[in-house]
């Protein structure tokens, strides 16, 4: 049996499963698969954490790594205990290519991902990335942007809907893709016995009035949009080398709401990013509170070698972790507002393990008697505790 151990975002989860499944194949049974992340120090060190832990409880297991962190810098990972390989992104998802050695990624490596190891399925349909945000080493451990064709991404669809209830689309830099709207209508129509599609994190610069058409007009696509918003003050936006300003992600957050009133928002946000000062943190925590940022993903700023921002005047770690844990703050009293203002509602819940579910848009939601995961039931919410809605099937 093949096992992995998976470290950073959705696309890698995606990944994993398929690489499990060409590791099977071409005779690896018993290999330990570790996927890494390089968006930050923690998750590096995590990772290595993990390989030398696998390392002491088994020293005979071949242990095989892949991932961006491990692109970026194959020999720092090929010295730990235990590896016996690294296998670079772009050839990690080609059968014949998990003996090569990491190498640059060109635009024609491989793109689609199909994974549904769990309730719900990943559908990776693009990959890299051609943007040159200061504080991000993804663009390294990726390569280029390059997108899946609609027509792959719809059959892909079509083989993971019969076994799923819902799909979620996503990529390195999802909305990048040449014709997102285009590959939205064509998934929801071509696969019509799909119940719900759901997309992964947006660029909020790349949204379009395509993509707003899309958002109104499809009832399947699940009324959540989380945003790579970065932060809340223009001026640290200027200094990421991000594409969109604090206006542009108030006028998504009132957009989405005045096309579907139940739309929920999320975001990515980085705290304490180089010459941040308190006034740019205060924005960060208003802009939480202004759009209604329910579903935070707070990073603390973390300097990746080789990035411009690596090379900007840094402030402590420990008031990065500070500013963080206010952001925190400010997105969870959000979050429980959005849930209390879904009490009483009837909701169409994705069931997954352990009694709990998922929301349409994007909020967890434990279950009083659970029927079978994997199906979607309607649950009328009876409660939250804050953190978690809590309801009873229909």
């Amino acid at each position: 049996m093949v096992e992995t151990l998976t470290f950073g975002c959705r696309l890698n989860i995606a990944e994993s499963e398929t690489m499990r499944a060409l590791a099977a194949r071409a005779g690896l049974a018993g290999a330990l698969i570790v996927n890494t992340c390089a968006v930050t120090a923690e998750a590096e060190a995590q990772a290595r954490q993990a390989i030398r832990r696998a390392h002491r409880e088994n020293p005979d297991r071949p242990i095989l790594v892949t991932g961006c962190a491990a692109q970026i810098a194959p020999e720092r990972w090929a010295a730990l205990p235990g590896v016996a390989r690294v296998i670079g992104n772009g050839a990690k998802l080609r059968p014949e290519a998990w003996g090569e050695p990491p190498a640059p990624i060109p635009r024609e490596a491989p793109v689609g991902v199909a994974a549904g190891g769990g309730t719900r399925a990943f559908l990776a349909v693009q990959q890299g990335c051609d943007h040159a945000c200061t504080f991000c080493i993804i663009p390294q451990g990726r390569g280029p942007a390059r997108a899946l064709p609609v027509a792959e991404a719809v059959a892909a669809a079509r083989r993971l809907a019969r076994r799923h209830a819902e799909i979620v689309l996503t990529g390195v830099d999802l909305a990048s893709h040449p014709d997102l709207p285009g590959l939205i209508r064509a998934v929801l129509r071509e696969v019509p016995e799909l119940p719900r599609l759901r997309l992964s994190s947006l660029d909020p610069a790349a949204l379009d009035d395509r993509f707003w058409a899309v958002f109104a007009e499809e009832a399947r696509l699940a009324p959540q949009i989380h945003l790579s918003a970065q932060h809340g003050h223009d001026l640290i936006l200027k200094r990421m080398r991000r594409r969109h300003r604090r206006a542009d992600l108030l006028a998504i957050a009132r957009r989405a709401r005045a096309l579907r009133p139940d739309a929920a928002l999320g975001a990515d946000l980085i705290a304490g990013f180089p010459t941040e000062e308190e006034e740019h943190a205060r924005a960060s925590e208003a802009l939480v509170e202004e759009a209604g940022i329910a579903f935070l993903h707070v990073f603390p700023f973390s300097p990746r070698p080789g990035t411009p921002a690596a090379r900007m005047p840094q402030l402590p770690p420990a008031l990065r972790r500070a500013r963080a844990a206010r952001l925190r703050a400010a997105g969870a009293a959000v979050r429980a507002r959005f849930l209390a203002g879904r009490v009483g509602a009837v909701e169409t819940v994705l069931v997954e393990a352990d009694g709990r579910g998922l929301t349409a848009q994007g909020a967890p939601l434990r279950l009083a008697d659970p029927p079978p995961a994997g199906a979607l039931r309607r649950v009328r919410v009876t409660g939250h505790d804050g953190t978690t809605l809590h309801g009873e099937a229909i």
